[in-house]
C-alpha cells in the first residue's frame, strides 16, 4: 500500500488544527466542526461515517482484512466559553469561545490518524474514530452512549489522549489504575431574613454563617477523611442576594469535589450535609445542600496500559515514555467509556513553556500532532496485528 510523507502529514494536521481553532464551537453545538470531521473522514475513504451520533458527534469506520476485532480511537471536539487573549492568526473568530483545552489537536491528530491508516493500513480489524462532543461538561460521552455507539458501532477496547502543558514535546505519560478523577458539583443554600445593613438584629441574615460554612467545607479533606484518600473540595462561588447597605436573605455556596473512589465521594457528600445544617442551625437558618456527580473516575485498564506504552515506544523515544507518578485531580469525560469497555487514557506533552489548559492564552502546540497521530496508529496495528 502507499506510505504518507509524514512531513506533509504533518503540514496537513496543522492546517486542520488552525482551522478548527479559528471557529470553535460550544458543546453540542459543534456542527461546523462535526461537519469538517465527516467530509475529511469520507475524503480519506473509510467504510462508514455517521454522524448525528449524540447529537453532535462522527463516528468513522475503517476495515481491513478479515480479524473480528474493534479498536475504538477517541477524540473530543469542543471548546469553552473563554475569551482568547494573543494575536495569531489563527485565533478564534467566535466571541466569548475559544479551544483553552487543545481540542482542536485532539480532533486533529486523531484525523490524522484516520489519514494514516486509511492510506497504509497495516492492521487486521476494524477501527473506529469517535469524535465525541461536549467533554467539557461532562454530558458527551454519556449522549453517544445513550445514542446507542456501543450497540451500533461495537469495539473491545478504546484509546485516548490528552495534550499537557508543562510536559515537553514528544513525551508521554500514563498509569495503571485510577488516573484521573472524579468531579462532583454541590450547591448549598442558605435562607433567612435579610435587613438593614445599621439593623442587622431585626433580621437573621447570611453572609456570616456562608463565610463560616465555606471554612467549615476546608475541614472535610483535612479532618473527616482519611489521610490515604486524594480529595478535593473547593468552594468556587458565593452568591448572595445583598447590596452595599442590605444584608442579605439568601446565600448560594457553589463548588466542586474531586475524588477518585465512590466511597469518598459519599462521605464528601455526607460530611458536607452535616456542616451545612450544623451551621445553619447555629445561625438559625435554613440550609439545603444539592449535589450532583459529572464526571466519573477514570480508571485505566492495567494490561492495555502496557499495550499502550509498547506502542508509545515506538513513535516517541524510548525514554520519554513514562509512567505518571500519581493520579490527576482533573476529570475526563473519556472514563464513562471505560464502564462498557476496557482501555488506557494517556497524556502527551505540549510543551514546557505552554499556557495552562484553560487559560484564555492557551494554544495547542502543532509540534506534538505527529506524536498523537503516531500513537493512534501505532496501538491499532499494535492491537489488531496484520496477518
Amino acid at each position: 500500500m502507499p506510505e504518507l510523507d509524514p512531513d506533509a502529514l504533518q503540514t496537513e494536521m496543522t492546517s486542520w488544527r488552525r482551522q478548527l481553532h479559528a471557529h470553535p464551537e460550544f458543546g453540542f453545538e459543534e456542527k461546523v466542526t462535526s461537519a469538517f470531521v465527516a467530509a475529511k473522514l469520507r475524503e480519506f475513504g473509510l467504510d462508514e461515517v455517521v454522524e448525528g451520533v449524540g447529537g453532535t458527534g462522527v463516528v468513522g469506520t475503517l476495515k481491513r482484512g478479515n480479524g473480528n476485532r474493534a479498536v475504538a480511537l477517541r477524540a473530543d471536539m469542543d471548546a469553552l466559553r473563554i475569551t482568547e487573549q494573543g494575536d495569531h492568526p489563527h485565533r478564534s473568530q467566535t466571541p466569548g469561545v475559544m479551544h483553552a483545552c487543545g481540542h482542536d489537536g485532539h480532533t486533529a491528530m486523531l484525523l490524522g490518524a484516520a489519514k494514516l491508516l486509511a492510506t497504509e493500513g497495516g492492521f487486521d480489524g476494524t477501527v473506529r474514530f469517535l469524535f465525541q462532543p461536549a467533554e467539557e461538561w461532562g454530558k458527551g460521552a454519556l449522549a453517544m452512549l445513550t445514542d446507542g455507539l456501543i450497540e451500533r458501532f461495537p469495539f473491545d477496547e478504546i484509546y485516548g489522549l490528552h495534550n499537557m502543558p508543562g510536559l515537553a514535546i514528544g513525551k508521554f505519560q500514563t498509569r495503571v489504575g485510577s488516573f484521573m478523577s472524579a468531579e462532583d458539583n454541590f450547591e448549598i443554600v442558605l435562607k433567612g431574613v435579610g435587613s438593614h445593613a445599621a439593623r442587622p438584629h431585626t433580621g437573621n441574615e447570611v453572609l456570616v454563617a456562608a463565610c463560616a460554612l465555606v471554612t467549615g467545607l476546608q475541614t472535610i479533606v483535612s479532618r473527616r477523611l482519611s489521610p490515604a484518600d486524594i480529595a478535593v473540595v473547593s468552594v468556587t462561588e458565593l452568591l448572595t442576594d445583598g447590596t452595599r447597605n442590605v444584608l442579605p436573605g439568601t446565600a448560594r455556596i457553589l463548588g466542586d469535589a474531586r475524588s477518585f473512589r465512590p466511597e469518598v465521594s459519599a462521605e464528601i457528600e455526607r460530611q458536607m450535609g452535616i456542616i451545612a445544617q450544623g451551621t445553619a442551625q447555629s445561625y438559625n437558618l435554613s440550609a439545603t445542600l444539592h449535589y450532583t456527580r459529572e464526571f466519573v473516575p477514570l480508571v485505566n485498564d492495567e494490561a492495555l496500559v502496557q499495550e499502550a506504552f509498547a506502542a508509545a515506544r515506538t513513535v516517541f523515544d524510548d525514554g520519554n515514555v513514562a509512567v505518571a507518578r500519581e493520579p490527576m485531580t482533573g476529570s475526563e469525560d473519556f472514563a464513562r467509556f471505560l464502564d462498557f469497555v476496557p482501555g488506557c487514557f494517556a497524556n502527551i506533552g505540549n510543551g514546557e513553556d505552554s499556557a495552562p489548559l484553560h487559560n484564555p492564552g492557551f494554544d495547542f502546540n502543532d509540534d506534538s500532532l505527529r506524536y498523537g497521530a503516531g500513537f493512534h496508529a501505532a496501538i491499532v496495528r499494535r492491537r489488531l496485528p496484520a496477518a
